[in-house]
């Protein structure tokens, strides 16, 4: 299992994901989920995946093949004129890898399924944040809904929905999103550290600042500590409950 998110704030980007890939008990690894294309001053595209390794490792390297000057086999990311164009170019090879792998089953019901979450911006066009499921099909955030997760998401959802505004500062977001992951990995042990973190500037057209959360990175240590505490201490907080007069009883 994976957890990935993409935050879409006014001032851009922000994809966060794990990388814990298990395989069962005795095979547990490490792969990133986020993988990252660009020309500096042209486009910037970023692709978060969650789903069956395999099928996602497949559509990853089909699309940077499709990438080469020597490649015949088109279309490209790297020569779509927008990111709606970018997004059919993901889906429609994400449908052809889960059509090769498994062409008697549904993709949506397939164990080769995946899921992405695909963002970005091209040159003269606006940054774009867009959730593609196995199908083939794809949809993109709107006001109501800023935000896509994918993979094990029930966990870190609340936080999300709770707290999260577009009008944040990229620390601020970040931080939301290791609360939000804190929250996930104490729940679920399929999803662990290390965090892979990329950050888009609007209108930039400039690779993201990258960064990584490991188990020794003291911030997200103490996060994890102090959201435990706020917990407890907002809990402790509110009105007492009175049994007798604040639950109605059966038959009433």
């Amino acid at each position: 299992m994976s957890y990935c998110v993409a935050l879409k704030l006014n001032s851009g980007l922000i994809f966060m994901s794990d990388t814990l890939t298990n395989g069962g008990l005795d095979n547990i690894s490490h792969y990133p989920k986020t993988f990252t294309w660009g020309c500096p001053g042209e486009r910037q595209i970023f692709l978060a995946t969650a789903g069956n390794l395999a099928t996602s490792q497949a559509v990853i390297s089909t699309l940077s093949e499709r990438n080469k000057a020597a490649n015949d086999r088109k279309p490209s990311i790297l020569d779509a004129p927008s990111m709606f164009q970018v997004a059919r170019i993901v889906s429609q090879t994400l449908a052809e890898v889960i059509g090769i792998t498994s062409p008697d089953e549904q993709a949506s019901a397939s164990t080769f399924s995946a899921t992405f979450i695909l963002g970005g911006q091209v040159k003269g066009g606006d940054m774009r944040l867009y959730l593609i499921y196995p199908e083939g099909n794809f949809i993109e955030v709107s006001e109501e809904n800023p935000f896509f997760q994918i993979g094990e998401t029930k966990y870190g959802r609340p936080i999300l929905v709770r707290a999260f505004d577009p009008e944040m500062s990229v620390e601020a977001a970040t931080k939301l999103l290791m609360v939000s992951f804190d929250s996930t990995i104490k729940a679920n042990l399929s999803v662990g550290l290390p965090l892979d973190i990329h950050v888009y500037e609007k209108d930039s057209l400039n690779p993201a600042r990258k960064g990584v959360v490991d188990t020794n990175n003291a911030y997200y240590r103490m996060i994890s500590g102090k959201w435990a505490e706020s917990l407890k201490t907002s809990l402790a907080a509110l009105p007492e409950l009175n049994f007798e007069t604040d639950i109605s009883t059966e038959g009433d």
